[in-house]
């Protein structure tokens, strides 16, 4: 069976990538493991971290360029993960290229899905910014998706095309809404979210980290861990424990920016935690100010998923996966 994998060079593609050559295989069709025999890695850029197995191809393009996703997405192609987009900040920065990625784009995977005939698989990445506006303190599985940024509003029209193709059985959808994920390995990316991941690893490095938000600011987390676990638990559930709602809220660690920065005290001495520097940013502020604040995701719990167990565990999830990485590229 092969694997096509969007956003492939990302953090979170990279580690799904290397998790699913370790299981080495997925559900098929008709629910029975099937051996991965390929898996297409796409993405703008390729990364020399991508794993050098057999099984891998890498290409490099645009999501939104139908003639090479069709090139990709072949007979045979029983799974799509789609994680291309652009982020967050970036999509509020620039309306055209956000739309341009993160709608068309994801209708580009979807008729290449469809064009199957098999009704593939499809594993959409989604975000919490679907959720926005005058939001109660806890977030429930019944909230309404009022999205106050443009990339929210694209993500929630590609959980709404990816749940109407798979009404019409044209492919077998499932959309995640990704909680903020921390700890990210690498450098600071354009997500209005990167600041959470940047005051946790810059330090743990030796290195300075700006905070643009109060220390009060409450955002749900999961670590990149338990993303690509989620993953893959999303492709493997059967379509009948989805019903007709293929969207689906993650659950996650719900605690103040100053809750994570104690996390970081604890694990790494003041030392490290004196490397935060506490400097506003309105632009972000306002942003994160709109997104969620806590999550209770029963339908995810009930179905398998899980969150972290503390803030210690996710710094230390990231320290045995991916600081010795992190230092190494920071030479």
């Amino acid at each position: 069976m092969q694997v096509v994998i969007t956003g492939a060079a990302g953090m979170l593609g990279l580690k799904l990538v290397r998790a699913i050559l370790a299981k080495g295989t997925l559900a098929g069709p008709d629910g029975a493991q099937t051996a991965v025999d390929k898996i297409v890695a796409t993405d703008i850029v390729a990364s020399p971290e991508m794993p050098t197995d057999g099984r891998v191809a890498f290409v490099a393009g645009d999501v939104f360029d139908p003639g090479l996703i069709r090139r990709l997405v072949t007979p045979g192609t029983g799974s799509i993960f789609h994680l291309a987009g652009v982020v967050s900040a970036g999509a509020e920065r620039d309306f055209d290229l956000g739309y341009r990625v993160n709608l068309d784009g994801h209708r580009v995977v979807l008729e290449a899905a469809r064009a199957l005939g098999s009704a593939p698989r499809v594993v959409f990445a989604s975000s919490l910014a679907t959720y926005g506006g005058d939001l109660p303190e806890t977030i429930t599985d019944e909230q309404k998706l009022t999205p106050q940024t443009s990339y929210g509003v694209q993500k929630v029209i590609g959980e709404l095309l990816t749940m109407d193709y798979t009404r019409k059985g044209f492919i077998d959808g499932r959309s995640l809404r990704l909680p903020t994920i921390v700890v990210r390995p690498g450098k600071p990316n354009l997500a209005a979210s990167t600041f959470a991941s940047s005051i946790i690893r810059e330090p743990l490095k030796g290195e300075r980290a700006t905070c643009p938000v109060d220390p009060s600011a409450m955002m749900p987390l999961l670590s990149p861990r338990l993303c690509v676990e989620a993953f893959i638990r999303a492709h493997e559930l059967p379509g009948a424990e989805w019903g007709w709602n293929r969207s689906l809220m993650l659950p996650s660690l719900d605690m103040s920016v100053a809750e994570m920065a104690d996390g970081l005290k604890r694990v790494a001495g003041q030392k490290a935690y004196d490397l935060i520097d506490w400097k506003p940013d309105a632009m972000i502020a306002k942003i994160v100010a709109g997104w969620p604040r806590r999550l209770a995701s029963k339908r995810a719990r009930a179905m398998g998923f899980r969150s972290d167990a503390s803030m210690d565990a996710i710094i230390q999830a990231f320290i045995e996966d991916d600081l010795p990485a992190a230092k190494k590229a920071a030479g």
